[in-house]
């Protein structure tokens, strides 16, 4: 039981002797007592202060002690402070009786004796301290209680996020392992039809005109493994915060261009054209090979999905900002899917029909745009196509800004 408690005594009556007499009988080490000479002010004070007991005079002027009583019981703030009536009409036994049906605890007679009324005030104060003890262990559980849910809480998020990061690291590996076999499966084929017909002493395959198109499917094998194999390794920088960002002077018309040029084979092979619109020069600040990454990552999908329509690339600048579209005509993408296609390992349906991959390409390509204080968006329509939309800032954030 905790010794800080202060309990508060209210001791009522109308004459100042009375109240001086009774005040000295009670007060001792842990109490406060409170004096009111009528009802009116023990109200007052009731409606100011949580007392352990009320020592109430029956026969006051005005409002008598059992008018109060019956008053504090009707009140939420009062109804529970116990209740000592005190009167000197001794012989008139209906007196306790009528207090005690107005809500006394107990009643006492004048003239008043010391021992008892310090035992009885004793006993009130004493159930007090152990009533606020009480509330205050019950409310400590109730507070470890909802410390206790909110940690249960917590625990079955994390485990939650982790039973998901497995399932996420084992849908990672399986989908890499059946990426990267498709690549090795093909070299691995072509390896053991030119064995053969080198065990057979069959040249024609290797003829010098037809050279050419056996290394460029090679090539074309290779360059899948590397770009999966460069995504993994750009997604583990990601998560490590250690996805660099070295911004210097360069045209992004140009590098638009180039990009084209590479991808020239790229978009014959698919029966498409990639079709450039670049009001150069456009000079900013970023990190050249990054932002070559996502116009790469942005064309490769539009050949990808494109079903054989042109493509159309668009680099300009606008105020302080440059921009670069990339529109197809090809698939589209549901509205609903719009968000969820630049997070980890999300393809939609219908790319995971028309084309293999991590689905990491849109989710590296946001956050390199992210790292260059950019914003990239998509609209697009089922069976129409899609338009995505790079803004850059002129100049790139530095490191550490």
């Amino acid at each position: 039981m905790p010794i800080d408690v202060e309990s508060k005594l209210l001791i009522v009556d109308d004459l100042p002797e009375n109240l001086l007499a009774l005040d000295a009988l009670i007060r001792g080490r842990g109490r406060i007592v409170f004096q009111a000479a009528s009802a009116e002010a023990a109200l007052a004070l009731m409606l100011e202060h949580e007392f352990a007991l009320a020592i109430l005079d029956v026969q006051m002027p005005g409002m008598n002690g059992f008018e109060l009583a019956e008053l504090m019981r009707g009140t939420e703030r009062t109804r529970h402070i116990p209740i000592i009536f005190v009167s000197a009409a001794g012989r008139e036994m209906n007196y306790a009786f009528k207090g005690y049906e107005s809500g006394a605890v107990d009643f006492l007679q004048k003239p008043l004796d010391a021992y008892v009324v310090a035992s009885k005030v004793n006993v009130f104060v004493d159930l007090h301290r152990h009533r606020k003890a009480l509330k205050h262990e019950m409310e400590a559980l109730a507070a470890a209680h909802r410390e206790q849910a909110e940690l249960v809480d917590k625990l079955q998020v994390a485990q939650g996020d982790l039973e998901r990061a497995v399932r996420m690291r084992d849908d990672f590996m399986s989908m890499v392992s059946h990426e990267l076999r498709t690549p090795l499966n093909t070299l691995y084929l072509e390896t053991q039809v030119r064995k053969l017909h080198l065990g057979k002493g069959n040249m024609a395959p290797f003829a010098v005109d037809k050279l050419p198109a056996m290394i460029e499917r090679d090539q074309r094998q290779i360059q899948n493994m590397v770009r999966l194999i460069d995504d993994m390794l750009d997604v583990s920088r990601l998560r490590s915060g250690s996805l660099s960002i070295r911004p210097k002077p360069f045209d992004l018309a140009q590098l638009a261009q180039r990009v084209v040029e590479s991808l020239v084979n790229q978009a014959e092979a698919v029966g498409s054209r990639i079709q450039l619109e670049a009001q150069g020069p456009i000079d900013g600040l970023w990190d050249e090979f990054r932002i070559e990454q996502v116009l790469t990552n942005l064309l490769t999908n539009a050949l990808r999905y494109g079903r054989g329509s042109p493509v159309a690339v668009t680099v300009q600048r606008l105020g302080e900002q440059a921009r670069m579209t990339v529109r197809d005509q090809g698939i589209g993408i549901a509205a609903a899917d719009h968000g969820r296609i630049f997070e980890q390992f999300e393809r939609t349906d219908d790319s995971r029909k028309h084309a293999a991959g991590l689905g990491l390409g849109l989710y590296i390509t946001r956050e390199i745009v992210i790292a260059h204080g950019g914003d990239i968006g998509v609209e697009s329509t089922p069976g129409e196509g899609a338009t995505f939309c790079v803004t850059l800032p002129l100049q790139a954030p530095t490191p550490g800004n």
